[in-house]
Protein backbone atom coordinates (compact mmCIF):
# COMPACT_ATOMS: atom_id res chain seq x y z
CA UNK A 1 0.00 0.00 0.00
CA UNK A 2 1.68 3.52 -1.17
CA UNK A 3 2.11 6.31 1.77
CA UNK A 4 -0.83 8.21 0.04
CA UNK A 5 -3.20 5.64 0.45
CA UNK A 6 -1.69 4.80 4.04
CA UNK A 7 -2.15 8.01 4.87
CA UNK A 8 -5.67 8.82 3.39
CA UNK A 9 -6.66 5.87 5.24
CA UNK A 10 -5.12 6.63 8.69
CA UNK A 11 -7.26 10.22 8.18
CA UNK A 12 -10.46 8.16 7.26
CA UNK A 13 -10.06 6.53 10.89
CA UNK A 14 -9.16 9.69 12.62
CA UNK A 15 -12.57 11.36 10.99
CA UNK A 16 -14.47 8.32 12.40
CA UNK A 17 -13.20 8.67 15.54
CA UNK A 18 -14.73 12.41 15.68
CA UNK A 19 -17.52 11.01 14.09
CA UNK A 20 -17.93 8.70 17.16
CA UNK A 21 -17.05 11.47 19.36
CA UNK A 22 -19.82 13.67 18.41
CA UNK A 23 -22.29 10.33 18.40
CA UNK A 24 -21.04 9.94 21.96
CA UNK A 25 -21.83 13.44 23.00
CA UNK A 26 -25.48 13.36 21.40
CA UNK A 27 -25.98 10.11 23.06
CA UNK A 28 -24.66 11.54 26.69
CA UNK A 29 -26.87 14.47 26.22
CA UNK A 30 -29.83 11.79 25.27
CA UNK A 31 -29.17 10.32 28.52
CA UNK A 32 -29.02 13.20 30.38
CA UNK A 33 -32.52 14.64 29.43
CA UNK A 34 -34.48 10.87 29.19
CA UNK A 35 -33.53 10.50 32.91
CA UNK A 36 -35.21 13.50 34.13
CA UNK A 37 -38.43 12.52 33.05
CA UNK A 38 -40.07 15.27 31.79
CA UNK A 39 -42.02 15.37 28.24
CA UNK A 40 -40.44 18.34 27.06
CA UNK A 41 -37.14 16.50 28.40
CA UNK A 42 -37.94 13.28 26.74
CA UNK A 43 -38.55 15.04 23.61
CA UNK A 44 -35.25 16.44 23.49
CA UNK A 45 -33.87 13.40 23.99
CA UNK A 46 -35.38 11.68 21.51
CA UNK A 47 -34.43 14.40 18.69
CA UNK A 48 -30.49 13.51 20.11
CA UNK A 49 -30.90 10.02 19.75
CA UNK A 50 -32.39 10.62 16.10
CA UNK A 51 -29.24 12.49 15.87
CA UNK A 52 -27.45 10.02 17.21
CA UNK A 53 -28.70 7.38 15.17
CA UNK A 54 -27.64 9.09 11.62
CA UNK A 55 -24.15 10.08 12.63
CA UNK A 56 -23.96 5.94 13.80
CA UNK A 57 -25.19 4.79 10.64
CA UNK A 58 -22.54 7.43 8.88
CA UNK A 59 -19.42 5.77 11.16
CA UNK A 60 -20.92 2.09 10.31
CA UNK A 61 -21.21 2.79 6.23
CA UNK A 62 -17.57 4.33 6.32
CA UNK A 63 -16.26 1.33 8.00
CA UNK A 64 -17.91 -0.81 5.91
CA UNK A 65 -16.18 1.47 2.47
CA UNK A 66 -12.91 1.36 4.46
CA UNK A 67 -12.92 -2.47 4.68
CA UNK A 68 -14.36 -2.73 1.32
CA UNK A 69 -11.57 -0.36 0.02
CA UNK A 70 -8.74 -2.60 2.02
CA UNK A 71 -10.34 -5.45 0.03
CA UNK A 72 -10.00 -4.22 -2.93
CA UNK A 73 -6.78 -3.20 -2.55
CA UNK A 74 -5.30 -6.05 -1.98
CA UNK A 75 -4.10 -5.00 1.58
CA UNK A 76 -2.71 -7.85 3.74
CA UNK A 77 -5.42 -9.82 6.10
CA UNK A 78 -4.18 -8.59 9.13
CA UNK A 79 -4.99 -4.92 8.32
CA UNK A 80 -8.73 -6.25 7.61
CA UNK A 81 -8.81 -7.75 10.66
CA UNK A 82 -7.40 -4.98 12.67
CA UNK A 83 -10.62 -3.00 11.55
CA UNK A 84 -13.16 -5.49 12.08
CA UNK A 85 -13.73 -4.77 16.02
CA UNK A 86 -14.30 -0.92 15.39
CA UNK A 87 -16.80 -2.15 12.60
CA UNK A 88 -18.47 -4.51 14.94
CA UNK A 89 -19.14 -1.90 17.80
CA UNK A 90 -19.96 0.73 15.27
CA UNK A 91 -22.49 -1.61 13.75
CA UNK A 92 -23.65 -2.70 17.68
CA UNK A 93 -24.22 1.24 18.48
CA UNK A 94 -25.64 2.14 14.94
CA UNK A 95 -28.55 -0.67 15.92
CA UNK A 96 -28.65 0.20 19.44
CA UNK A 97 -29.39 3.94 18.67
CA UNK A 98 -31.94 2.95 15.95
CA UNK A 99 -33.88 0.35 18.70
CA UNK A 100 -33.75 2.98 21.26
CA UNK A 101 -35.16 5.86 19.19
CA UNK A 102 -37.73 3.37 18.36
CA UNK A 103 -38.74 2.31 22.30
CA UNK A 104 -37.98 6.32 23.03
CA UNK A 105 -41.26 7.26 20.50
CA UNK A 106 -43.61 5.10 21.96
CA UNK A 107 -46.66 6.00 24.40
CA UNK A 108 -45.98 3.08 27.22
CA UNK A 109 -44.08 3.77 30.20
CA UNK A 110 -42.20 -0.18 29.59
CA UNK A 111 -41.46 1.33 26.19
CA UNK A 112 -40.12 4.33 27.71
CA UNK A 113 -37.74 2.36 30.06
CA UNK A 114 -36.45 0.13 27.37
CA UNK A 115 -35.51 2.80 25.48
CA UNK A 116 -33.79 4.58 28.43
CA UNK A 117 -31.61 1.47 28.99
CA UNK A 118 -30.90 1.38 25.10
CA UNK A 119 -29.57 4.89 25.11
CA UNK A 120 -27.40 3.85 28.20
CA UNK A 121 -26.26 0.49 26.16
CA UNK A 122 -25.46 3.06 22.68
CA UNK A 123 -23.94 5.47 24.93
CA UNK A 124 -21.36 2.80 26.42
CA UNK A 125 -21.00 1.33 22.66
CA UNK A 126 -20.24 5.18 21.47
CA UNK A 127 -18.05 5.41 24.47
CA UNK A 128 -15.77 2.13 23.49
CA UNK A 129 -15.71 2.78 19.93
CA UNK A 130 -14.26 6.52 20.30
CA UNK A 131 -12.10 5.77 23.42
CA UNK A 132 -10.84 2.48 21.13
CA UNK A 133 -10.40 4.52 17.97
CA UNK A 134 -8.64 7.76 19.96
CA UNK A 135 -6.09 4.29 21.07
CA UNK A 136 -5.89 2.51 18.15
CA UNK A 137 -5.73 5.08 15.22
CA UNK A 138 -1.96 5.81 15.87
CA UNK A 139 -0.62 2.25 16.55
CA UNK A 140 -2.65 0.89 13.36
CA UNK A 141 -0.53 3.66 11.23
CA UNK A 142 2.46 2.86 12.86
CA UNK A 143 1.99 -0.65 11.63
CA UNK A 144 1.29 0.06 8.39
CA UNK A 145 4.54 2.10 7.77
CA UNK A 146 6.68 -0.52 9.78
CA UNK A 147 8.02 -2.71 6.78
CA UNK A 148 6.83 -6.43 7.34
CA UNK A 149 9.45 -8.57 9.06
CA UNK A 150 10.00 -11.76 7.40
CA UNK A 151 11.76 -14.80 9.02
CA UNK A 152 14.19 -16.94 6.90
CA UNK A 153 13.26 -20.50 7.50
CA UNK A 154 16.16 -22.42 8.61
CA UNK A 155 18.46 -24.15 5.97
CA UNK A 156 17.69 -27.66 5.96
CA UNK A 157 19.21 -29.71 8.60
CA UNK A 158 20.35 -26.43 10.38
CA UNK A 159 20.62 -27.01 14.16
CA UNK A 160 18.29 -24.44 15.92
CA UNK A 161 19.38 -23.83 19.52
CA UNK A 162 18.45 -21.49 22.50
CA UNK A 163 21.12 -19.08 23.22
Amino acid sequence: MSTADQTLRTQSLRRLGGLAHQTRASLRAADRFVTTGGAEDRDSASWLVCTAVELAREVADEFDGLARGLREAGTDASRQQALAPWRKVAHQLHAASRAADVYLEQDSRDDHDTGTWLVASALALADRLAGSLDDGVGAWAAAATEPAKRIAPAAAGARVTAG
